[in-house]
């Protein structure tokens, strides 16, 4: 009788694993069917109305400041760099609690909020006839906003800074959860991620610069920024109709306190020697699992010092055999750590890039402003619609990009994508140093046009018989310079970043921008005050009385010199090695991100895996 029980238990243990089994395999192609190609319209359909709204609110704000509130050229450039500094600055907090706790999706419905009602003040702002001064047709002896007025301005760009701060670092990274990053299915596709979703977003730039500076230019401002509302109202529509099959990246932790973990753990054990064999540093698959769904990050020599967080003594152990992570960490998230190190050098190479032309767009306004825009005699080109020559450059240069120049590049390097990140990001500091040049060369030309006619001191009655289209080189080269520089950054950034901190990544993107702004300014504003007043270099109203030519040089220069501290840094990174799991018939392969291939077959799946291969 005893006999037969035992048999019936075991015989209910088996049908018990095997239901698991079964829930498990569904649970998994459950898993599977989420994400893919099928969620990109409803995520791009919200990155495009967010670009859309951006570029149409932030590309023709130095007109608003400047023509209907009638602030001074300079305070005004100054308040929009500032402005687009909190907004680059916002992301970095955004991407952190997405990171921690909150996950991606629900960062981004929050922060549409939050851009939703920052556009919906505005619009209400530029409605109102008492949140705004008399108008000044002539632009002299004009009535300036008052600071209630002004402040009123600030509230509705703290909102839309915070949104822009959800939203910014979150889009990229939440569609790329949705596709296979792993460098085997990257490597596979005929396609650029990174190329596609830039030309999306200038697509939405471009049509913002055509049609809603356009509206605000020649209609009125209510209208322009009342469309601007629109449309990121249905953006937010159309990302939550899409929630059900997205697939949504559980966060997994605070990486500050990560992070943090292992600097104590460092200098805790501090007096601790390291082992020469890396295998007998400590490892724990199930540990790091939430935070290495593409693979775990491999040993690298580089900052050994942070390795000793990594070696196990007596005490590191808790009664449940689980690590204080206060005083022992995995190589995985030493690693981490390592790599945000070797990524700060070539990230700070982008904030003098940045801060070299954070106030070019509004003085480029201003110049526009004053030359012939007329395409007939009745239709003149909006100064803000200029940038559509650069986003122009950019929508064509990424198809080529995609279609001959890898190619081609392809046939000397033998890179699968033509280049790498960091060759890509140099040919792009390369080019805007040309484009800072080619804008010094085109204000000479358009003020020799101004003393030729007698019109240097008539900035606002009369415009200087001289095309426009003088300025298209330089919008052209910059838009060159962007497919390079920026598209690489981007994929640098997210690719090169520890993959549970993507987020953080996409974050420094923009926080490079932020504090390229706030130098901006700080250079904007030593020029302004030190280099007189006959003859400023930016004065406040005339233009034409300035030297703005001697402005681009010195930011020509100043890119020069990153160029240099860029070319250095380039050379001595090392890209991080990543073990990639693949099923396969027999075992597990371990692929490297430098492309060489190894097996790890002997590790298992327990709880702790201290490299136990290496103590034998």
């Amino acid at each position: 009788m005893s006999e037969n029980m035992k048999v019936a238990e075991k015989e209910l243990v088996v049908q018990e694993n095997h239901v698991e089994k079964e829930e498990g395999e569904t649970m998994e192609t459950k898993k599977k069917k989420l994400g893919g190609m099928k969620t990109m319209p409803f995520i791009l359909a919200n990155e495009v109305c967010d670009r859309f709204v951006g570029a149409g609110f932030h590309s023709n704000l130095i007109t608003y400041l400047t023509q209907v509130l009638n602030v001074p050229l300079i305070k005004a450039s100054n308040t929009l760099a500032n402005f687009s500094g909190v907004s680059n600055f916002t992301p970095l907090i955004g991407a952190l609690v997405a990171d921690s706790f909150a996950g991606r999706f629900w960062t981004i419905i929050v922060a549409s909020i939050f851009y939703e009602m920052g556009l919906i003040s505005i619009t209400i702002s530029a409605i109102m006839p008492q949140l705004r001064p008399p108008p000044c047709p002539t632009q002299e002896n004009c009535k300036e906003a008052s600071n209630s007025q002004l402040w009123a301005l600030y509230i509705c760009l703290l909102l839309t800074s915070i949104g822009t701060g959800g939203l910014r670092p979150c889009l990229v990274t939440f569609a790329a959860d949705q596709l296979d990053m792993r460098k085997s299915k990257v490597e596979s596709r005929k396609w650029n991620f990174y190329n596609m979703f830039y030309f999306c977003v200038t697509m939405a730039t471009l049509t913002a610069l055509t049609v809603v500076v356009y509206i605000q230019d020649n209609v009125n401002w209510g209208s322009g920024l009342g469309l601007l509302t629109i449309a990121m109202a249905l953006s937010v529509v159309a990302f939550v109709v899409g929630s059900p099959f997205y697939r949504k990246v559980e966060p997994g932790g605070s990486p500050l306190i990560r992070l943090t973990q292992v600097l104590v753990a460092s200098v805790r054990k501090r007096k601790v020697v390291v082992p020469d064999d890396d295998r007998l540093l400590y490892e724990n698959r199930e540990l790091d699992s939430a935070i290495s769904h593409d693979g775990r990050l491999l040993h690298t020599n580089q900052f050994k010092w942070i390795d000793r967080a990594a070696v196990v003594a007596g005490n590191d152990m808790k009664e449940s055999c689980q690590p204080n992570l206060w005083r022992l960490a995995t190589v995985h998230r030493t690693e981490e750590l390592k790599c945000i190190l070797r990524m700060l050098p070539i990230w700070a190479a982008g904030i003098l890039h940045f801060a070299s032309h954070s106030h070019v767009s509004s003085f480029t306004i201003q110049q526009a402003r004053s030359m012939d825009r007329h395409l007939s005699h009745s239709f003149q080109i909006p100064p803000a619609s200029m940038s559509i020559f650069s986003v122009l450059t950019v929508l064509i240069g990424l198809a080529l990009y995609e279609c001959f120049f890898v190619p081609f590049a392809r046939r000397f390097t033998g890179h699968k994508s033509g280049v790498t990140c960091l060759q890509r990001m140099g040919i792009g500091f390369a080019i805007n140093i040309l484009a800072t040049a080619t804008s010094a060369l085109a204000e000479i030309k358009r003020k020799k046009a101004a003393a030729d006619h007698n019109l240097l001191d008539q900035p606002t009655t009369h415009v200087i018989p001289i095309s426009v289209f003088w300025l298209v080189p330089q919008y052209c080269l910059h838009g060159v310079a962007e497919v390079f520089m920026s598209v690489g950054h981007l994929e640098f950034l997210i690719e090169q970043f520890p993959e549970s901190m993507r987020s953080t990544g996409a974050a420094l993107n923009s926080l490079a921008s932020s504090f390229g702004n706030y130098i901006g300014t700080f250079i904007v504003t030593l020029v302004h005050r030190y280099t007189g007043k006959e003859r400023n270099w930016l004065p406040d109203r005339n233009l034409n009385r300035g030297r703005l030519e001697n402005f681009y040089w010195l930011m020509a220069g100043v890119q020069v010199v990153n160029f240099i501290y860029y070319l250095l840094c380039a050379s001595l990174y090392t890209y991080k090695p990543l073990e990639e799991i693949t099923e396969g018939c027999k075992g597990t392969d371990v692929e490297l991100a430098d492309e060489t291939t190894l097996l790890d077959n002997s590790k298992g799946d327990g709880q702790t895996d201290r490299a136990i291969n290496g103590m034998n």
